[in-house]
Parts: structure tokens; sequence; C-alpha cells
């Protein structure tokens, strides 16, 4: 079985880049996966997207591999770019791993998954959309705010002075997302709580690994307690020392209802695979979606293989699994099959059980 690990490399490309340290991250994911799959007659190997090029789509028609695990986040360093991958994979007729372009597209768009959202019923914090300055002084809102770049992930342009309870801060964080991001800035009522994770894994049936919560030390006090930047990528950071991932306590009913909630999220924006809902639990019980994260992180020592771990998988029981899903959902699809001389064979799902045992390195939960 020939696996392609395909990511992107394009942390070098701007010389101000305020999401740098996730884009280099996505590098180190595919050399862990790499190892942890090549084993037992599988052959995976990185293949990197080289900034804005694009030669890769040939490597891939010359290659034919059984399964691209798409680890993609952006291309030339630009996170809308990150849905053009699933779209040129679908064209050349290669199964992959995870959300197609679609569900990866709404998810970044936060302003539009939240509509979807609400659409179907699911609780996640009440919002608007500043555009323009002049729209952040007629935002009608509960107090506290939180301000986000709309079209960003792994907190991205998130920090402390996020959270705002007053007019004229609200006008400082939204500028600071307008002038540095160029998109426009998603406002959000601050749900005061706690921050549980929902990881989800599989289709048919889709379930939910254990669940983990972010504990805020001594670093948050009479602080926001937020995942910013700095606390997600920042090792030397107190906040990244102090915003530590663990076992998440709730009781039977409030878990299920998290669960539940992940779920809904996770169904409202057609992803697929394997993903991650973040949640912000109100004081009154209450799980609010606060972000969607198809093809979420895969580092051996981030939140989701974490949570593998803790439901009994291994890094390779882990990798091996996320390729056994992606080929239960493609096997029999006619958009996948191979045609003409030449060609790689069509995955076989007699290689499912192919990949077993490894260990993955420690590394930040996130």
């Amino acid at each position: 079985m020939h696996i392609i690990l395909l990511h992107n490399r394009d942390h070098e490309l701007l010389e101000e880049d305020p999401g740098r340290e996730a884009r280099e991250d996505v590098v180190r994911v595919a050399e862990g996966l790499a190892q942890a799959l090549s084993r037992d007659g599988v052959n995976a190997e990185p293949l990197a997207i080289e900034g804005d090029r694009l030669d890769f789509v040939e490597a891939l028609r010359f290659l034919q591999p059984d399964l691209v695990v798409n680890l993609c986040e952006s291309l030339a360093a630009d996170s809308r770019g990150e849905m053009a991958v699933p779209c040129l994979l679908d064209a050349l007729g290669l199964p992959y791993t995870g959300s197609s372009a679609l569900s990866l597209g709404l998810a970044l768009h936060k302003p539009k998954a939240k509509e979807l959202l609400r659409a179907n019923g699911v609780s996640t914090p009440a919002s608007c959309v500043v555009r323009r300055l002049e729209d952040a002084l007629a935002v009608d809102l509960p107090w506290p705010l939180i301000v986000k770049p709309a079209r960003e992930d792994a907190s991205v342009g998130m920090d402390f002075d996020s959270v705002v309870t007053e007019r004229s801060a609200l006008v400082r964080a939204c500028e600071a997302v307008l002038k540095t991001f160029h998109q426009p800035a998603l406002v959000e009522q601050y749900i005061p709580g706690r921050e549980v994770y929902v990881p989800l894994l599989g289709n048919t049936p889709r379930q939910a690994l254990p669940l983990t919560e972010i504990h805020f030390g001594h670093a948050f006090d009479n602080r926001p307690n937020i995942v910013s930047y700095r606390a997600k990528w920042e090792v030397e950071s107190p906040e990244y020392r102090d915003s530590t991932s663990g076992p998440c306590k709730l009781d039977a009913v409030q878990e299920a209802r998290c669960i539940q909630t992940a779920l809904e999220a996770f169904a409202a924006l057609d992803c697929q695979d394997y993903g991650r809902v973040d949640l912000r639990v109100s004081p009154e019980g209450v799980p609010y979606v606060i972000d969607i994260n198809p093809n979420c992180d895969l580092h051996p020592g981030a939140g989701f293989a974490k949570a593998a771990q803790a439901a009994g998988m291994d890094y390779a029981t882990l990798a091996s699994r996320l390729v056994e899903v992606a080929l239960e959902r493609t096997h029999g699809n006619p958009h996948t099959r191979k045609k003409g001389p030449g060609t790689a064979r069509r995955a076989d799902p007699g290689n499912r059980n192919l990949l077993a045992g490894g260990e993955g390195l420690r590394h930040r939960a996130g």
C-alpha cells in the first residue's frame, strides 16, 4: 500500500506571519505520521506543497497513491487555500483522509459556520460580523464579548485583549483584526465557564473519544480564560505553561449533552472522518459550540492523539484507524477509481489491518 502525506511547507513565505508556528507544526505532523504508518508492507511518505507552487499535482498524478493523508492547512501561507487541496484531489480521482473542500471552507468561514449551526438548532454564542470599523459602533450584543478573525484557525489573532467589556476596547480589538489580517472580525458573546473539547472519529458510526478540558493556571488569574495564540503555540510563554489539557470530569448527563452537541455541529457542516468540536460549557451547564475543527491537529502530542491514547489507541494505532476510516468511506465510490494503464490499484480494504503498534512523540497538547 502506498500512502502520501500531503502537507503545506509555507511557513517561510511571509516576512511577517502571525500564524508561523502553526504552519511549521504541520511539517512535524507529516513526519510523525509517516513514521507511524511505514510498516508491514505500507510505504508512507510525506509530500510537501512548497509555498505557492502547484507542481505537487503532477507528482500525485505520477505517483497514483492508494490514499492521500491530507494535512494541508494553507496554500501560499493563506489559510483560505486549505479548501483547494481536496478539490484538486477530487479532480485527480484520489481518495483522501478528512473532510471535503466544502466542509473545510465552511469551518474556516466562521460566520457562515455559525449560521449553519443556528439553522440546525445547535447552540452557539450570539454573534455579528464587523467588516468596517464603523460597524463596531453598532454592535448590540450582551457584554463581555470576544473578537476573532473571521477566517483563521489555530487561535491565530487571539490574545487577552480579544475579550472586551466596553465599547472602546471593542473598537480597538476590531481594528487590530481588520488591519492585521485584512478580513472581517467575528464578534461573539463571551461565554464564561469551562472549555471542553470533543474529539470525533469515524463516519458510520461516528464515535466520541474521551473528552478533554483546558485547565487554566496562574497566568490566567484575573484574565480571560481563553486559549490564545501564545497559549497554543509559544512554548516559552506563561500562557502556554498554564493552559494544559487533561481529562474532562463531567457527570454522565452533561457528558452526553456535550457529545450530542458536538455530533450535531459536525453533521451540520457535513464533516467526515475525524475532527474536534470546541465547546464552552456555561455555569448553567449549556454547551456552546465555539469552533469546529475538521482535519484537526494530528501531532503525536496534540489533544486528538492524547484523547485516542486515553481510549486505548497508541499513535500508530490511531494512524492506522484514520486510514481505515478513509478507506471505509471511499471504497465503492466510483469517483475514486483509477482508470487506464499505469495507474495504481484501487485501495484494497484487505490492507486495512496492515498497520499496528508504535509509539508517539511528546509535543504540545492542542
